[in-house]
């Protein structure tokens, strides 16, 4: 791939550009509006709190661990060279179906309030496997301002492997790996699967990486991504996507070859970003926080990473904070300062418990940032519901004649906001109800009254 002077270019998309204007998808429920401080029974969660402690930066701050060189071109060379994102988006072999072609089930897992203005739904086996579970979604429009690498335009989802009816883990348990789709034409996604790994033996072998991948971002050539258990984050280029030559259950050196479980593609880590204050802790208020959802926010100067607690007690406190991405032009992607230290820029707290997703914007017209949090319902049946927050105050869509504020997405994902077509992109998670979808931003901010 060219490397892009190109970053700042703000040339305008052609396909994939959001119909903000266009008919909404069809849902089954009449939205009926109030603003949330006439709803009654709203679980609000109020406005932010800001953390301005010593002792809440440090438990915050990271430090960059990356993988030598050496190692990656080792790997690299022993398995015939990168291949990068073109080689796998020219390799694709599943398809998305179209709205039209999603059941209804998977169309019931819409939002209700505000509506999707584009949906796809997974090819069948993908839709319904239980043990696979999609969690995260980040695209091109994060990549570069221009929405676009190279001539494609790419939604990245993340999932990991679930498997509840083990009575013990296996070893496939937690094994994390990532849909390659290409969306340059939007009425044919098409997709192709990508194991995520971890060179080893001095980049002689890899070994399978095992996340959670509550969230994700892609930034300039740099894929950032949850780590096991939420306890720290995982660091990938998008230049180094490789090519195994065995298929078989195996992940890492089969022979004179690679194996990586029957997926033909695996992109290996090149570093982390390791909490500087130890290992992640739920459930205790002074407690390094675990990582859950991820995205980007290209409304800060320089562009910055956000991030929410993963779910703990949902009764407690949730902290949402953001870094600031490194602006020399040496470290594309990456976070670090010099010294390889990596502090939060902000943070809060927020009564949204349970977070699935987040995302901060500034419009040009506000004064602040607002911060958009996804709650998913406590029953997998009922739809889950988006608050915008401020220092101020939190808002919500209504809808349904009980004024309920459960009027998301059944089951929700992280969020990414693809600035050049001002839409929202999540997915839902519920298996035979699986849908990716998008949002304009603007229709959630409409939905508040």
């Amino acid at each position: 791939m060219k490397q892009r002077g190109r970053h700042r270019r703000r040339r305008r998309g052609q396909a994939l550009r959001a119909t903000l204007a266009g008919t909404a998808l069809a849902l089954t429920a009449a939205a009926t509006l109030i603003s949330t401080s006439q709803a009654t029974g709203s679980n609000n969660p109020g406005g932010l709190t800001a953390l301005r402690s010593t002792s809440a930066a440090q438990q915050l701050r990271l430090h960059e661990n990356l993988t030598s060189r050496d190692a990656l071109d080792t790997l690299s060379g022993n398995m015939g060279g990168n291949v990068g994102v073109d080689g796998v988006l020219g390799d694709t072999d599943h398809a998305m179906r179209n709205t039209a072609d999603c059941t209804t089930d998977e169309r019931a897992a819409l939002p209700v309030e505000p509506t999707a203005t584009r949906a796809y739904c997974w090819d069948d086996a993908d839709a319904r496997t239980g043990q696979w579970k999609p969690r995260s979604v980040t695209t091109s429009g994060d990549a570069y301002d221009d929405g676009r690498w190279d001539t494609h335009q790419v939604i990245l989802a993340g999932w990991t492997h679930r498997d509840g009816q083990a009575a013990a883990p296996t070893r496939e348990e937690g094994l994390a790996k990532i849909a390659f789709v290409d969306a340059t034409d939007p009425d044919a996604l098409r997709y192709r699967w990508v194991l995520l790994v971890a060179p080893r033996a001095g980049g002689k072998d890899f070994s399978a990486v095992h996340s959670g991948l509550g969230g994700m971002v892609w930034y300039q050539d740099k894929l950032i991504v949850t780590a096991a258990h939420g306890e720290g984050l995982l660091v990938f280029d998008l230049h180094r996507l490789l090519r195994a030559d065995v298929d078989s259950g195996a992940v890492g050196r089969v022979g004179d070859g690679y194996s990586a479980a029957g997926y033909r593609y695996v992109l290996p880590a090149i570093g982390s970003y390791d909490p500087e204050g130890g290992a992640c802790t739920r459930g205790r208020d002074r407690a390094v926080p675990c990582f859950g959802s991820l995205s980007l926010d290209r409304s800060t100067s320089p562009d910055s990473l956000v991030a929410a607690e993963a779910a703990g007690d949902r009764t407690e406190r949730t902290r949402i904070w953001r870094y600031a991405y490194s602006t020399a032009a040496y470290r594309t992607g990456l976070l670090a300062d010099a010294q390889g230290h990596v502090d939060a820029a902000e943070a809060y707290t927020t009564k949204a418990a349970g977070v699935s997703g987040v995302l901060s914007h500034r419009s040009a017209d506000a004064r602040e940032a607002r911060w958009y949090v996804g709650r998913p319902s406590d029953s997998r049946t009922q739809h889950g519901s988006l608050w915008r927050q401020t220092g101020d105050g939190a808002e919500a869509a209504t809808c349904t004649a009980d004024q309920s504020h459960a009027c998301w997405s059944l089951g929700s994902g992280s969020f990414s906001y693809w600035q050049q077509t001002g839409e929202l992109w999540t997915l839902t998670d519920t298996p035979a109800q699986r849908a990716l979808y998008a949002v304009p931003l603007s229709s959630v901010d409409g939905s508040l009254g």
